[in-house]
C-alpha cells in the first residue's frame, strides 16, 4: 500500500475552490496584456480597460477546466520518454533561477559563471533520483538580456535530461523556442515530444504582467507545457491564514488555466506554485517553514481534484550552508510532497530563500529523494508467509545473511545510499578520514563530474544550438560566448 498524506477535508477543499471562483467572477484579476484582455472579453468576461481588470464568468472557468488535460508526458534531448505526469507519479527537479552558488572551497556564496553552470549540468546528469534539469543558476558572465536563453542553451548542449525553465522577457521566448526546435529537428516533432516546462508566474495578489501573460500565451500556441507558479505570501501579500492563502492561490492559478485553455484547448499544464508564509520578525519568506510545505501539499490536493497534474516548490532550505537545518527542511519538504503525490517537486540543491544553489547539497538531496521513493513503495509481503518457514531457517542457520530469501529481496527492500551518506561505524569513519557531510558530498560532486560523458545529441544539432545562441548574444553586443572549458 502506498502511503498518502492529505491535509484538506473534502468539504474544506470544495469551499476553497468555490470561494476562489467567486473572487475571479466578482473581483476579477488584473491583466496588463491588451490581447489577453480582448480574448477574455470575446469569451464573455467583463473587462475594464482602464483598470485592466477582467471579471470571469462561471462558464469560462468551467470550459477551461473541461479542456485542461489530466496528464502529459515529457521527453529528453534524445526523444526518450522520461516523465508521465499523471496520478501520483513523483519526479524531482533542482530548484531554479538561483542568483548565487555556494562555493565549496571558500564556503561563501558568490555569483555563478558559465563554468559553474556546465558543472551543474554534468552533475545533474549523473544523479539517479533527479529526473530533469532546471535552469538552476544565472551565469553572471553574459548579458542580462540573454540570461534566460543562455541557461537553456547550456542545458541542451551538455545535458540530456528535459529542462524546467522559463522566459523572463517577451523577447527571450523566441530564441528559447528555436533552441528546442534545433534539438527536435522540426516544429511538429517538438509539439509531439515536449522537451521543457516553462514556469509562468502570476503576481500576488491576482495579477498578470504583460511579460508573464504573454509567455503563457506563447507557450500555449507552441504546445510547450507550463507550470503555474503562484506565490502568495501568507500575512503579507495574502491572508495570514493557510485557508485564506489557498483561496488566493487557487484563484491566481485558475486564472492562468483559463488563459491557457482559451488560447489552446488541451494545452499541457502543471497546477503548481511557490507559496510561502511571511516571517515578520526578519521580513523573510521561509520556504523551509512547515506551513509553507503544508500550502504546497494542500495546493496539490486542489489541483488533483480539479483534474490536473501538479507541481510544488519544496524540498529545499533557507539555511546558508549544507548543515543540519538544510537537511531538516529539505528532507521534510521532500517527504511531505512525495506523500502528497505532487507530480513535479522543484527544490533540491537550493538554499537561502530560493536564491542559492549548492552542488554539494544537490548530491545530498538526491539521496533524500531516493529515500522518499523507497517510502512510496510502502510495505508489501514478499514470500513472507507462512512466517514459520523463514523462522525455522533462522533458528537453524543463526542468521539470514546467505538465505536465498535475503539474496532475492535485499535490493528491493533496502535502499543503500551513495558515499555522501555515512553508515560506517565510528572506527571505520575515523580510519577513512573523519569526513564531514560536506566533504563527502564534495567528493561525490568531483567523482560524478569527472565521469561525465558528452551528450549524445547529434553534432549538427549542437552546432545549430551554438549558432543560434551566438547570434542572439551578438544582438546585445557580445562578440563571443564565454569560453566553455570542458
Amino acid at each position: 500500500m502506498r502511503p498518502v498524506t492529505r491535509l484538506l477535508r473534502d468539504e474544506l477543499r470544495d469551499r476553497i475552490i468555490a470561494e476562489a471562483r467567486e473572487v475571479l467572477c466578482k473581483l476579477g484579476v488584473e491583466i496588463h496584456n491588451e490581447p489577453v484582455l480582448r480574448m477574455l472579453s470575446d469569451h464573455g468576461a467583463k473587462v475594464d480597460k482602464e483598470t485592466c481588470y477582467a471579471r470571469f464568468t462561471e462558464d469560462i472557468i468551467d470550459k477551461a477546466l473541461a479542456t485542461a488535460p489530466h496528464s502529459f508526458k515529457l521527453f529528453d534531448v534524445l526523444g526518450n520518454e522520461t516523465h508521465n505526469f499523471q496520478g501520483d507519479n513523483v519526479y524531482f527537479t533542482p530548484g531554479s533561477t538561483s542568483i548565487n552558488i555556494l562555493d565549496n572551497e571558500s564556503g561563501e556564496m558568490r555569483r555563478p559563471m558559465t563554468a559553474d553552470y556546465i558543472r551543474y549540468v554534468k552533475l545533474t546528469g549523473g544523479l539517479q533520483h533527479i529526473a530533469s534539469q532546471s535552469t538552476a543558476l544565472i551565469p553572471a558572465d553574459v548579458h542580462e538580456n540573454i540570461a534566460d536563453s543562455y541557461r537553456l542553451y547550456l542545458s541542451l548542449l551538455y545535458g540530456e535530461k528535459p529542462v524546467v525553465t522559463g522566459a523572463f522577457t517577451v523577447a527571450s521566448f523566441e530564441i528559447m523556442k528555436d533552441l528546442q526546435i534545433a534539438v527536435r529537428g522540426t516544429e511538429p516533432a517538438l509539439r509531439a515530444q515536449p522537451l521543457t516546462i516553462f514556469s509562468c508566474c502570476p503576481t500576488s495578489p491576482l495579477k498578470w504582467s504583460d511579460v508573464t501573460s504573454q509567455n503563457l500565451v506563447d507557450c500555449a500556441r507552441w504546445s510547450i507545457p507550463v507550470e503555474f507558479i503562484s506565490m502568495p505570501l501568507s500575512g503579507f501579500m495574502a491572508p495570514v491564514t493557510l485557508v485564506g492563502s489557498l483561496v488566493q492561490q487557487t484563484a491566481e492559478t485558475l486564472s492562468g488555466v483559463v488563459i491557457s485553455q482559451l488560447v489552446s484547448p488541451g494545452h499541457a499544464m502543471l497546477y503548481g506554485g511557490s507559496p510561502a508564509v511571511f516571517d515578520m520578525r526578519f521580513q523573510t519568506t521561509p520556504m523551509g517553514a512547515v506551513e509553507t510545505m503544508m500550502l504546497d501539499c494542500a495546493n496539490s490536493e486542489i489541483g488533483k481534484y480539479l483534474g490536473m497534474p501538479t507541481q510544488g516548490y519544496t524540498a529545499f532550505s533557507d539555511a546558508k550552508q549544507l548543515d543540519a537545518q538544510a537537511g531538516l527542511e529539505s528532507s521534510m519538504g521532500a517527504t511531505l510532497a512525495a506523500l502528497s503525490g505532487i507530480n513535479s517537486i522543484s527544490g533540491p540543491g537550493m538554499l537561502d530563500f530560493e536564491s542559492c544553489q549548492s552542488l554539494e547539497k544537490l548530491v545530498v538531496d538526491n539521496e533524500i529523494c531516493g529515500m522518499t521513493y523507497r517510502l512510496l513503495r510502502g510495505i508489501e509481503p514478499r514470500e513472507d508467509f507462512p512466517a514459520i518457514r523463514l523462522q525455522e531457517e533462522l533458528r537453524q542457520k543463526k542468521h539470514m545473511l546467505t538465505s536465498a530469501h535475503t539474496r532475492r529481496y535485499l535490493r528491493e527492500e533496502i535502499t543503500f545510499p551513495g558515499p555522501a551518506i555515512d553508515r560506517a561505524d565510528s572506527e571505520r569513519w575515523r580510519k577513512d578520514g573523519q569526513l564531514t557531510l560536506r566533504e563527502r558530498a564534495a567528493r561525490e560532486v568531483t567523482r560524478i563530474v569527472a565521469a561525465y560523458k558528452p551528450s549524445r545529441l547529434s553534432e549538427d544539432a549542437k552546432r545549430e544550438l551554438t549558432r543560434l545562441m551566438r547570434r542572439e548574444a551578438q544582438r546585445y553586443g557580445m562578440a563571443n560566448l564565454p569560453a566553455q572549458d570542458e
